[in-house]
């Protein structure tokens, strides 16, 4: 495979998983239920995906890994209903750049639970998307709905934060096809019960969209960006997945006329401009 069809692949995840946010916002389905079809239909791809490259998620892995990567799904499917929380409230813009804030609240968490000392790049990363948080606040009005789903979207980049932190310091031996394999799993077997009486009531169109999200925004987005990642760097990675939230804020003004205001577009430059520095950083 050529550098340049492993770059396609980089951004072509990258944009897919920027446009799950746009069916967050066209969905009219709970955010419950959105993460239901999306883990459920992933799962279904992932298990075709899995049976073609001759690989079984199930064979080979102890009881304790497995009730590893059910826990961490289930902390997987928690911060996806933060996120699309955060864009039926507030919107795509302020979801995604509430969300992009994870690399914050990573050095934080690694601070506070691990005792690692925060360097200058750390403090300069968390003062960026402090700075780029207040810029895109639309006002400080706890009942004004563009505030509140920022909120959720920071919330969902801390959840994420701390996904990412443990997946960091226990770490298993499982690739990550296999990994995204039983996380889906988690999140069908757990939020099933719980949209049960939602099922009934979704309309044709939704069906369709919840299996776009599934196949094509995670299953497809996951596997072309682990094929990727065999040809190219990881910091090159970082930077490139950093453009999620761009691509979905253009997304959503092409169509759905969400016009970003001035303080979202430079409070986002910071913020991304964060992102990008701690992938570098992290991989380094």
């Amino acid at each position: 495979m050529s550098h340049r069809i492993a770059h396609f692949q980089l951004h072509s995840a990258a944009l897919l998983v920027g446009v799950s946010a746009l069916f967050g916002e066209s969905l009219n389905v709970s955010a419950s239920m959105i993460v239901l079809g999306r883990a459920a239909f992933a799962l279904l791809a992932l298990s075709v995906i899995c049976l073609c490259l001759n690989l079984r998620p199930w064979h080979g892995v102890s009881g304790a890994t497995v009730a590893k990567l059910l826990a961490t799904g289930v902390a997987l499917g928690g911060h996806w209903i933060l996120f699309f929380l955060a864009v039926q409230t507030g919107g795509v813009a302020v979801a995604t750049l509430g969300f992009a804030s994870f690399p914050a609240f990573t050095a934080l968490i690694e601070r506070l639970v691990f005792g690692q000392r925060m360097g200058r790049t750390d403090s300069l990363i968390l003062l960026l998307v402090s700075v780029g948080l207040m810029l895109v606040t639309p006002s400080f009005d706890l009942s004004d709905g563009a505030t509140e789903g920022l909120l959720w979207g920071v919330l969902s980049g801390a959840s994420y934060a701390a996904i990412a932190v443990a997946n960091k310091h226990f770490s298993s031996k499982v690739d990550g096809l296999s990994s995204c394999w039983w996380q889906c799993l988690a999140i069908s077997v757990v939020l099933l019960p719980w949209c049960l009486p939602e099922l009934p009531t979704i309309a044709s169109h939704d069906w369709w969209q919840l299996a776009a999200l599934g196949v094509l925004c995670t299953a497809l987005a996951y596997s072309l960006f682990i094929a990727s990642l065999r040809h190219v760097r990881t910091h090159t990675a970082a930077v490139v997945i950093a453009m999620e939230p761009i691509y979905a804020i253009a997304g959503a003004w092409l169509l759905f006329g969400s016009v970003p205001t001035i303080g979202m577009l430079l409070g986002g430059m910071l913020i991304l401009a964060a992102v990008a520095w701690a992938g570098l950083k992290a991989s380094t």
